[in-house]
């Protein structure tokens, strides 16, 4: 299940899917692990529209400089690709991330707790979508799809509470930019036809 919300051209989805604390070995820290994405699964309604993001389309935001955070607070860093310390990976089921939880009270309490308990199952990303990576379609019931097929970066990826507001400005531009292109599409077919039906007419 997804949900989205957005700043500007920046998006975040919220995913209920495997994260968990692995509490780690003697001599071995601590480690979030769990899933910020999955591939090919149909999102909720989030406004209008349901999202699916398709397979490659992390591919060029792989060596972005992302952040693990906590709920998305730019004050609660678990980790960082930079340092090392955040792991992406890329498998059939989505983005996977392992997260070297720093070795503080506050983390231990505040999230690798809540994981160990089942508190939280969530996870969820930070991003912006490539202006040729996205493509908007009707299915066969009817409903208008977002495809997403590219990333243009990677913000940010980690465990939430809570899931985001189902809104995204972004997204809701974009999905309107393609409603009144389609509109003034079937305006060009009426407008053809009738004027066939006169050429008809007078010939």
């Amino acid at each position: 299940m997804t949900q989205a919300t957005a700043t500007s051209d920046r998006e975040r989805r919220f995913f209920r899917c495997e994260v968990r604390a692995d509490p780690g070995g003697e001599g071995h820290g601590a480690k979030i692990i769990g899933y910020g994405a999955t591939f090919n699964s149909l999102s909720e309604n989030l406004g209008g529209f349901r999202e699916i993001i398709k397979h490659g389309a992390f591919d060029s935001v792989m060596q972005d400089d992302v952040r693990g955070l906590f709920n998305h607070d730019p004050n609660f860093v678990l980790g960082r690709t930079k340092s090392g310390t955040l792991r992406l990976t890329l498998d059939d089921t989505g983005l996977r991330y392992e997260i070297d939880a720093p070795d503080t009270q506050t983390v231990r309490d505040l999230v690798l707790a809540p994981l160990q308990r089942g508190d939280i199952d969530g996870s969820s990303f930070n991003f912006r979508v490539a202006h040729d990576g996205e493509r908007w379609y009707y299915d066969d019931d009817g409903l208008l799809i977002r495809e997403i097929t590219k990333f243009a970066r990677l913000y940010d990826v980690g465990p939430v509470a809570f899931p985001a507001y189902p809104d995204s400005a972004a997204a809701s531009r974009s999905m309107q930019e393609y409603l009144a292109t389609e509109a003034r599409a079937l305006a060009a077919e009426d407008r053809e036809r009738r004027e066939r039906e006169l050429n008809l007419i007078g010939a």
